[in-house]
């Protein structure tokens, strides 16, 4: 089967094609093989390539994929070999990452919740990654955190200290997932991804959850060289991509 010239599926992971921090369901995976039979499909996550291959099924299967855009793309596939990889400590240097993260440890030890557990800082290729309630927390506390955060803007809050705190940093913020919070130099967002195919493909379509003003989909979602599909979980982005693309489902 011939697939559609021209065209460029891009997806989020975490909370779009899987629910967080969850692997990828088979009905789910069966359902996006039918898609790449019939367009070109990227995956654009926040995450590194290791998170987003284990909820993907492998790293095979993650790269299986005619792009694969690991921490907004700063790590970036095309057709199983790495073509591009950034550092934001060669970006930003050492003084301000020190400075970032004193300043968040010092904010994150004054929250009071009702649990805390393990790594609270996660350094990546092209970003930080800052969780209040700890990444090593189990799936139960982190529903637990996320319902709680929906009431109380806990990562709002601590996103506006960050802006006050380093206003001329050149560092974005961005609430990403359940638990937690992407920083970033500016223009590392989801948007760095689409250099490496806004000149092969007349028409980008990405598909994300937190696509809101302050998410980490928001900016890819709102780029006049995408068109933007705001979704609510895996069965909702099966239902959106099956109408686009006249999928049987």
């Amino acid at each position: 089967m011939s697939r559609k010239t021209g065209v460029l599926l891009l997806f989020d992971v975490d909370g779009t094609l899987t629910n967080s921090r969850k692997k990828i369901e088979p009905w789910m995976s069966s359902f996006m093989k039918k898609v790449r039979e019939k367009v070109t499909c990227g995956l654009v996550g926040g995450s590194d390539i290791c998170k987003i291959a284990e909820q993907i099924g492998s790293l095979e299967e993650a790269l299986s994929y005619d792009y694969v855009f690991a921490e907004n793309g700063l790590v970036a596939y095309k057709k199983n070999e790495l073509i591009a990889k950034q550092s934001i400590e060669k970006h930003v240097g050492e003084e301000l990452l020190q400075k970032l993260i004193n300043f968040a440890l010092s904010y994150m030890s004054k929250l009071v919740l009702p649990v805390k557990r393990g790594t609270f800082v996660e350094y990546r290729n092209g970003m930080i990654n800052l969780s209040p309630v700890g990444r090593s927390c189990s799936q139960e506390v982190r529903n637990q955190f996320f319902e709680l955060d929906k009431k109380e803007n806990i990562r709002l809050k601590f996103v506006e200290a960050l802006k006050e705190a380093f206003p001329d940093s050149g560092l974005c913020f961005a609430i990403g997932g359940q638990i937690s919070i992407d920083v970033y130099p500016t223009g590392w967002d989801k948007t760095f991804c689409l250099q490496f195919v806004e000149k092969d493909f007349k028409e980008i379509y990405f598909f994300g959850d937190k696509t809101m003003p302050g998410g980490n989909d928001h900016a890819i979602y709102a780029d006049p060289r995408t068109k933007g599909f705001s979704v609510t979980c895996p069965e909702d982005t099966k239902k959106q991509v099956a109408s686009l693309l006249d999928i049987e489902i």
